[in-house]
């Protein structure tokens, strides 16, 4: 499987402000500077900067791809999704100019298949600008544990709220129900689980297990875990105990988590607390608060791990997720 996180923040989109901009390229040239940087050293330079220096941590909200040998598995349709249909368009027109004609139908179908957590605004304001939603020679399956998912989508796009309604644009759409905590396979070797999450309005996880490697893959965002969660409940052991990937909601400190009791989100120490105690492998921090600048998104990435060394853990290995980060089990 291979995984690529197109949105990451949490509630609402987050764009890179010119001040923070402005800030990042002050600190890096302060560094460059006290380090005597020569041209020839910038990639090393730059290679060696801190996260939040190196990178842009990401205004989209929430949008995965989980990419098998067989299918093109979309979660959640925040506004990354935008940037996954630009993505899919361009390498649909790169293979058609291409002499290797076989090369995107074996990775970018035109068949797509997106499961949706819930359906509260961050997680479906992208679809409406979903590119492949609009052309005709483009399937797409939605998946959803809750039983109207269809009603929902389509009343997004009521005209009220937006020019260009679901119902009337030419891709072809179907829509599929999923029980809670069902076990479903779309292809031989992938097994997919849905788990119910506590958030406000409901919110499920999705996990990708590889039947013929074993590996695991759980996307598990809006949830708000507590410490009975991970102590107490044997079920939540059992469904993400030992998950090669866990990608996890952390999108406040445990500070502000305390003033935000049932708001449906986790704190990066309860995250870490949870995956410690579920033995993952490797947890990836997501959901990012859209008040928390980058510098400060690190700041939380970095108490994470001292957390784990204070729980005397060696796992799970803690990563930040970023904008653009592609993961492969």
């Amino acid at each position: 499987m291979k995984v690529k996180l197109y949105g990451v923040r949490g509630s609402i989109p987050t764009p890179l402000s010119t001040k923070e901009y402005r800030m990042k390229i002050k600190e890096i040239l302060k560094r460059a500077i006290r380090q005597s940087i020569k041209e020839d050293q910038i990639d090393a330079f730059i290679k060696g900067l801190p996260l939040n220096l190196s990178y842009v941590i990401g205004g989209n909200t929430t949008c995965v791809r989980v990419q098998t040998k067989e299918k093109f598995y979309i979660i959640d349709a925040g506004t990354g999704l935008r940037v996954l249909g630009e993505e899919i368009i361009t390498m649909q027109k790169e293979t058609s100019r291409s002499h290797d004609s076989n090369r995107l139908s074996q990775t970018i179908p035109k068949e797509l298949h997106i499961f949706l957590t819930h359906t509260h605004w961050d997680h479906i304001q992208g679809l409406p600008f979903f590119k492949p939603l609009y052309l005709p020679d483009y399937t797409l399956h939605f998946y959803s544990p809750f039983p109207d998912i269809q009603e929902r989508l389509e009343y997004q796009t009521e005209q009220r709220f937006f020019p260009a309604p679901i119902t009337k644009t030419a891709s072809k759409k179907f829509y599929h129900y999923i029980p809670p905590k069902s076990i479903f396979t779309l292809e031989k070797e992938i097994e997919i689980t849905t788990f119910p999450l506590k958030h406000p309005g409901g919110c499920f996880s999705y996990k990708f297990i590889n039947k013929v490697t074993g590996k695991t893959f759980i996307f598990a965002t809006d949830v708000e875990f507590t410490g009975e969660d991970f102590i107490e409940r044997s079920e939540f052991l059992e469904y993400f105990g030992g998950a090669d990937v866990l990608v996890l909601d952390a999108q406040y400190t445990l500070d502000e988590s305390f003033m935000k009791i049932d708001w449906g989100h986790t704190s990066n120490t309860m995250a870490v607390n949870c995956a410690t105690q579920w033995k993952v492998k490797n947890l990836f921090l997501t959901h990012h608060e859209p008040t928390y600048k980058d510098s400060m998104i690190y700041e939380n990435y970095k108490h994470a791990i001292e957390h784990r060394e204070k729980l005397n853990a060696s796992k799970p290995n803690i990563y930040l997720a970023i904008e653009g980060l592609e993961i492969v089990l």
